[in-house]
């Protein structure tokens, strides 16, 4: 059995944005040198997230407008600690920490219209993503 670990490095320009990864993770998967087997994806940090969906900028948008519905910026205990983003933290949970995905042929096997996503609830800073393959 194959492994390959990859850690990326992500800074976004805003506060909160959905970055599309999958190129990145293909990449990774090809340097592997895996034919056939999975893909962990997580992201590294508290108050972001990795998930799969539509690469389409509206929902993007839909994504973020029902997150702050669900997650407003606002006064919450954990601002008590001297932080101010805890809704960055229940936005990561709502979104989830890793993905994993199936790696056939050296390729990821996805459904129609699926890529990998990064979600940043508290950026413009370095964050890493984790990358592991494992397989054949």
């Amino acid at each position: 059995m194959k492994t390959h670990t990859e850690k990326i490095v992500i800074r976004t320009e805003k506060e909160k944005e959905i970055v599309n990864i999958t190129r990145r993770v293909q990449e990774a998967v090809e340097k592997s040198g895996v034919k056939e087997g999975i893909v962990l994806v997580n992201s590294m940090h508290i108050t972001s997230s990795v998930f799969i969906n539509d690469e389409e900028p509206g929902l993007k948008r839909d994504f973020m407008r029902w997150l702050e519905g669900l997650a407003p910026a606002g006064d919450y205990e954990h601002h008590a600690t001297g932080e101010d983003n805890a809704d960055a933290h229940l936005k990561r949970t709502i979104m989830g920490r890793e993905v994993v995905v199936a790696v056939t042929n050296g390729r990821l096997d996805f459904g129609p219209w699926e890529q990998i996503f990064y979600g940043e609830f508290d950026g413009r800073r370095e964050k890493r993503v984790l990358i592991k393959v494992i397989g054949e």
